[in-house]
């Protein structure tokens, strides 16, 4: 990397301090990986490949289930490798494993258990490809600026969650499913150069300048803090109404009436109205109390899920996909900075893996249980979604359990947490 003067390589409110750019590199990486492609891209398969080999819909939801369910047994795995090894050596093979295993859905047979074994290794290496990766280069970066840092790799995937949809949508049309999952395993390829060339971790010999202090608690002693315990609480219950809901969004539309473009575009708006939430609350959390942001942002999310549920008109389908994605796409946001905060760096990328363990069992069991409710019911009736509404409202409660702490609490957490002189720089 460039050589910068003292003052620079600490300077975070200066364009040239090399941490943008590494948020940059970041940014990238998050808009083709894991995270927009695969989420908001599953739904508009649905409908052809059931009309190609017959698949029920419980079943085609069962496959997203199996990669969250791997998702949740590797998460803790892939979080000790980021705490041991450069970030780089985890990313590159699994944006790599990730684009070819999209590719090869191009290449489906009659056989249901080939789409289940690729959404295991999808599963395998989401999270080397998604902001959990990213996020723990980013915190040895950020102080003063960590929150905005944050917001800015996380609208990556708002970026991505406008894009994709609608490109694969428009290449199922005029070229078939199978040519939508190779465009989408090309697409996966395109963060890899920016990661390749910038994303590191803080080199140590910057934090000279600031006073070192190692911050952060055991595994042991997280598992007791009820912090750590609330916070798995809301992922599970936000993961199960937002996996429920969004996994299943084009074909819920399509049901109550919404023609297919205009489901694919409420994909998008939701992706675009999670980049102005994540904006916002990236400036908005280094300032004010971070526990009450997301009590906001989780209510304004379950706000959509409920309109969504009676979304019979492109209208009310837009209205309810903007609420859904300011609050959603900033959820993710606050989590990492809330246990950076409760649990520190020393363990941070493990603790961080556990949430994800507790993502994907919520996200594991919301589309399924979306899915058999339609295998039931032969539709998508509004009763469940309102029953995912709910789940969210029970979120945004729980989340008032969280203890308070001042502003300035957090912004002495954030020093200490930077200054760790940990550092694994290729």
């Amino acid at each position: 990397m460039h050589e910068t003067s003292p003052v620079m390589a600490n300077d975070e409110s200066s364009l040239r301090y090399p941490g943008w750019s590494v948020a940059t590199a970041a940014f990238a990486g998050v808009m083709t990986s894991f995270a927009p492609i695969v989420p908001y891209t599953f739904s508009l398969f649905l409908n052809p490949l059931h009309a190609a080999f017959g698949w029920k819909r419980e079943a085609l939801d069962g496959t997203f289930a199996i990669a969250a369910i791997t998702v949740a047994l590797v998460s803790p795995f892939i979080g000790m490798l980021l705490d041991r090894f450069p970030p780089r050596r985890i990313i590159l093979p699994s944006i790599l494993v990730f684009a070819l295993a999209l590719a090869s859905l191009s290449r489906l047979s009659g056989s249901i258990g080939q789409f289940y074994l690729t959404f295991f290794i999808l599963g395998l290496v989401a999270n080397g490809t998604a902001q959990f990766a990213y996020t723990r280069t980013i915190l040895t970066w950020f102080q003063k600026r960590r929150g905005l840092a944050l917001a800015l790799i996380l609208t990556g995937s708002g970026v991505g969650s406008i894009l994709i949809p609608p490109a694969t949508q428009w290449t199922i049309a005029h070229h078939g499913w199978r040519s939508a999952y190779l465009l989408l395993g090309g697409i996966a390829l395109l963060g890899l150069p920016l990661t390749a060339l910038l994303v590191r971790n803080r080199p140590a010999e910057t934090a000279q300048y600031e006073e070192p202090v190692v911050s952060g608690l055991s595994v042991r002693s997280a598992f007791t803090s009820s912090a750590f315990w609330l916070l798995c609480g809301i992922t599970v219950l936000s993961a199960f109404s937002e996996n429920g809901l969004v996994t299943n969004l084009a074909a819920i539309l399509s049901d109550h009436g919404v023609t297919a473009q205009s489901a694919a575009l409420a994909l998008s708006v939701r992706g675009a109205a999670g980049i102005l939430g994540r904006l916002g609350v990236g400036l908005l959390i280094d300032r004010f109390s971070p526990q009450r942001i997301q009590t906001m942002i989780l209510a304004l999310a379950a706000t959509g899920t409920l309109v969504l549920a009676f979304a019979g008109s492109p209208a009310i389908a837009l209205s309810g996909a903007v609420l859904l994605g300011i609050g959603l796409g900033s959820e993710a946001d606050v989590l990492p900075y809330l246990l950076a905060h409760y649990v520190g760096r020393k363990h941070f990328s493990v603790l961080y893996g556990l949430t994800w363990t507790a993502y994907a069992i919520g996200g594991a069991t919301g589309p399924m249980f979306i899915g058999h409710m339609y295998d039931v019911a032969g539709a998508y009736h509004y009763c469940s979604i309102v029953y995912l509404a709910a789940i969210a409202f029970a979120a945004a409660a729980v989340s008032l359990l969280l203890p308070r702490r001042k502003t300035a609490g957090f912004a002495m957490s954030g020093a200490a947490f930077a200054a760790s002189p940990i550092s694994l720089e290729e």
